[in-house]
């Protein structure tokens, strides 16, 4: 039997239910990836993005080609070049993991149908969750919609189903490699219609596992603190590898609950609060799964304060958002790290969201689209999950009118201003005393430091106080009756 194994969201050969029973089911196997052209041509995702994408492949065909497999890959609209692939290659059955968004929902839909047309089996599995939307339902089957209900039953489903991650199960002599013939070298971010980019986190499957290693045997056992310190390497930076599937969720829980058993220097509160994170990473797929429209607007509509109109000044501000020219230090380190590196600290993403919001009154969808074309780990879920958080319009989301302070945010996380120094050198050279909110600094200060405000460094766009009571006011104002 003959099968092909569409690769997508899930770039590595440990933990791969599909390739798995490919490879168990198949005398020859051949593995295809499809360059989603549409996709690609909507500019959804920036460089960073795709190449992060291009490094995984390159690895994933080495990986295979180490085992005599050859990766296929095409471009095109992937509905069509799957069914096309099926019939050229004569493919018994099309094997595939999973994916959760509304788009790839209907994809695959269709995909199933053509492939059904021709006579072609398609096989699909649970990968890029440990449980998907269905296996983790309320008392009447509904979705759930606040975190608290679906880590509760999410836990008592992982008690009840231990899910043992699946090994690579390649070899040399296992599987054929298929009678395609040699794929031409795998293309370029530029022939993609993108720019190269650094990547300032290694892509690939090998580089994900080392990471987690390392994560597993050291910060995680400091996690709850040293997960809000955006100075110190305290987190794991496995979100890209999340994203592209280089790390299954299963493997990573697994290491991180075994490392509890082996003595030592061990912390269950830390080692939990890792893993809610990747709960809350499944929480946001359910939400995007069962309540699809979410992708497209709020998932409650409630009475918050209304957006700053269109025009110049609504500009201005975005654009020294995005520039990380706000004039408050913490948010521009915030905003120069995700333009420099395609990856933003998590504590800090709260915060320039919440000024976004919240100081400069901008749509959360501005900031949500901004960070998909700028972040390695552009997930729709998550980052649509979170910016809903911090705008009061999610599930969960942050409670009442609070607003983050960005200088007391940067005084109690970064309060020697080691972050900020990194990312806005024109602050290197002024005190701790000072660099949190250097508009306030003598003139004198100014001089001595070589970082006047409004030349080296701008003033802030808005008062923070001032901007919060119009916030809040603007507030009390939509729910009058």
């Amino acid at each position: 039997m003959r099968g092909i194994v569409w690769f997508r969201r899930d770039l590595r050969l440990a933990d791969h239910p599909a390739l798995s029973a490919a490879c168990e089911e198949c005398d020859e196997i051949l593995p295809l990836f499809v360059f989603d052209d549409p996709l690609l041509r909507g500019q959804t995702f920036g460089p960073a993005c795709v190449g992060f994408m291009l490094g995984c492949l390159q690895e994933l065909a080495s990986s295979l080609a180490e085992r005599g497999i050859v990766l296929q890959w095409r471009r095109g609209e992937p509905a069509a070049t799957v069914v096309q692939a099926a019939r050229e290659w004569k493919a018994d059955v099309v094997y595939w993991n999973r994916d959760y968004e509304p788009a790839a929902i209907e994809r695959d839909r269709q995909v199933q149908l053509a492939l059904a047309e021709q006579g072609v089996r398609a096989r699909t599995f649970k990968d890029h969750v440990v449980f998907e939307a269905e296996e983790i339902r309320g008392a009447t089957g509904e979705p759930l919609q606040r975190y608290s209900a679906y880590r509760a039953r999410w836990w008592a489903k992982w008690q009840e189903v231990r899910p043992v991650p699946l090994p690579a199960p390649l070899s040399r002599s296992a599987v054929k490699g298929g009678v395609a013939s040699a794929a031409p070298p795998l293309p370029l971010p530029v022939d993609l219609g993108y720019d190269q980019s650094t990547l300032w986190i290694q892509p690939g499957e090998r580089s994900a596992r080392a990471r987690l290693t390392w994560f597993v045997n050291g910060p995680i056992h400091t996690y709850v603190d040293g997960r809000n310190l955006p100075a110190i390497d305290g987190t794991t930076k496995l979100s890209p590898h999340f994203r592209f599937g280089t790390l299954s969720p299963r493997t990573a829980i697994c290491q991180a609950l075994g490392s509890l058993s082996k003595g030592g220097r061990v912390s269950r509160a830390d080692v939990l609060t890792w893993i809610d994170e990747l709960v809350w990473r499944e929480f946001f797929q359910q939400v995007l799964s069962a309540f699809p429209r979410v992708a497209d607007g709020p998932f409650r509509q409630v009475a918050v304060p209304p957006a700053r109109e269109p025009g110049s000044e609504r500009d201005r501000l975005y654009r020294a958002w995005c520039e990380g020219r706000t004039g408050y230090p913490i948010v521009d380190a915030g905003m120069r790290q995700l333009n420099r590196t395609g990856w933003m600290h998590n504590r800090v993403r709260m915060i320039v969201a919440s000024y976004l919001i919240k100081d400069l009154r901008i749509d959360w969808q501005s900031g949500e689209r901004y960070f998909m074309q700028h972040l390695l780990d552009a997930d729709l879920a998550a980052n649509n999950g979170n910016w809903q958080w911090c705008a009061g319009t999610g599930t969960d989301a942050m409670r009442g009118y609070r607003i983050f302070n960005p200088a007391l945010q940067s005084k109690k996380f970064d309060p020697d201003g080691q972050y900020i120094r990194l990312y806005v050198p024109e602050l290197a050279p002024v005190s701790s005393k000072w660099i949190h909110e250097p508009h306030l600094m003598p003139v004198s200060e100014q001089e001595r430091f070589g970082c006047r405000i409004g030349r080296e460094y701008p003033a802030p766009l808005v008062d923070h106080r001032r901007a919060r009571e119009e916030y809040l006011n603007l507030g009390k104002q939509q729910v009058r009756p």
